[in-house]
């Protein structure tokens, strides 16, 4: 590995882009963003991220080793493209690969955002140096990128790791559009239907209104709000048993969690190793430790940077 070469990371979401300039050895040089504004179609904001891309590398004079592209499933990394992804619905079958790898006569890498943030834990953060590793999204949706033998594995059709959709109860609150599933017990909006869901059975005092969010269930919780915790351990024992499935299934040697984990882990831990020590082989959770994202929350600083990491290192 050439700790010298520098990357260019394209990160687009439905939000915002951001274009990034990175080194091998976890630096990242530069970078700036702007609002996508998905209503004004692909165009606008794909000539924004060549120009930004452009000024980045004229400001330091850098030329780019390679070229890596984070964006929202679905998308097809082998031939580039984008395709319509659920936030950026006119993105339509958009060869963005072909376009970065024309423009900057570099080679350009694409994946989506949940295995680039397995990719950059993999490079740069806590998974650094273990082989099999299982980087989970636990924020707005739930989902995971899947490093296993050293090397992503994406399935058949770039949908592996959709871990949001396992259903595990018949009835509860609604993730990926079903009842019961992991992202309707392990996420931001998942929490917030919890807290409807679980607020006639407390009879105790709470700040949270008949809404809340999971910011403000998080800060409930810090502040000692009894239902906002229960809210977060339910939470918990629930990722515990999602969880337990990967270890049986995967055997993994660490799961790297973001986002609300991260935030409000000595809530959600508790039930959460309690359950995952009940419901999984004592083999595979002997092995296995779980622990936030080490970037924190600067892990979507790396993300990009790390598909053009792995992209050239995987393709020597």
């Amino acid at each position: 590995m050439n700790s010298n070469a520098a990357y260019l990371g394209i990160d687009i979401g439905g939000t915002k882009c951001a274009v990034l300039l990175g080194t091998a050895d976890g630096k990242i040089i530069d970078k700036t963003s702007f609002p996508t504004e998905e209503h004004l179609g692909p165009d606008p904001a794909i000539a924004k991220l060549l120009s930004s891309a452009e000024k980045i590398i004229s400001r330091h004079g850098i030329k780019p080793q390679a070229i890596g592209i984070s964006c929202g499933s679905p998308l097809d990394p082998d031939r580039g493209i984008i395709q319509s992804p659920p936030n950026l619905p006119s993105w339509k079958d958009i060869e963005i690969v072909k376009i970065f790898r024309d423009r900057f006569a570099a080679p350009a890498f694409l994946d989506n955002d949940a295995n680039a943030g397995a990719l950059a834990e993999f490079s740069f953060g806590a998974g650094r140096g273990f082989k099999n590793i299982v980087f989970i999204t636990f924020g707005t949706g739930c989902g995971a990128g899947l490093i296993l033998d050293g090397r992503i594995y994406r399935g058949t059709n770039c949908y592996a790791g959709e871990i949001g959709h396992i259903r595990l109860e018949k009835d509860g609150p609604v993730g990926y559009h079903k009842k019961g599933s992991m992202e309707g017990f392990c996420s931001g909006g998942g929490l917030a239907q919890l807290a409807v869901m679980m607020r006639d059975g407390f009879r105790g005092k709470t700040v949270l209104g008949a809404a809340s969010t999971a910011a403000e269930i998080g800060r409930a919780a810090e502040c000692g709000d009894e239902f906002a915790i229960k809210i977060l351990e339910y939470s918990g024992e629930m990722f515990g048993r999602g969880l337990a499935c990967l270890l049986d299934i995967i055997n993994p040697e660490r799961i790297l969690v973001g986002s609300i984990f991260l935030r409000c882990e000595r809530f959600i831990r508790p039930a959460m190793e309690r359950t995952l020590k009940e419901e999984s082989l004592p083999y595979t959770y002997g092995v296995c430790q779980v622990l936030p994202v080490g970037l924190g929350e600067q892990i979507g600083d790396f993300a990009a940077v790390s598909i053009a990491h792995y992209g050239i290192e995987h393709a020597k």
